[in-house]
């Protein structure tokens, strides 16, 4: 069995997924509504509610014949969670790189525009 989190990015993988998801966000929506900006059909966007359904990330309500599709937004913040884990990783490798940069400036390092081995190699034309 897959856990919550790898069914959550296996559904958010496919773009037509996240575009249900998105207007799914504004509020309920039958299949039928859903299927409108697709060229596909209800059977096809069907699928991709069952699959939305399996992470968690849909429930489908039933009133009669109509059965609206919901979000339900609380995988995506387990998502999201997991995610920020690695932004302090970005945040911390790009302040050390900024860092490293502004020490080569301060050295006077050469940059490609000011250095004569680039310019030499622009002028060469044998």
């Amino acid at each position: 069995m897959t856990d919550t989190l790898s069914r959550t990015f296996a559904a958010l993988a496919d773009p037509t997924r996240r575009a249900i998801l998105a207007r799914l966000s504004e509020g309920e929506a039958t299949v039928g509504e859903l299927a409108e900006p697709f060229d596909m059909t209800f059977a096809a966007v069907s699928k991709h509610l069952r699959v939305l359904q399996e992470a968690g990330l849909v429930t489908r309500g039933r009133t009669a014949q109509y059965r609206p599709a919901q979000l339900d937004a609380r995988p995506l913040a387990a998502a999201s969670a997991w995610i920020g884990d690695y932004a302090r990783f970005w945040d911390d490798s790009l302040t050390a790189l900024d860092q490293y940069l502004n020490a080569l400036q301060q050295l006077g390092a050469t940059t490609p525009e000011n250095d004569p081995r680039t310019n030499d190699k622009e002028n060469d034309h044998d």
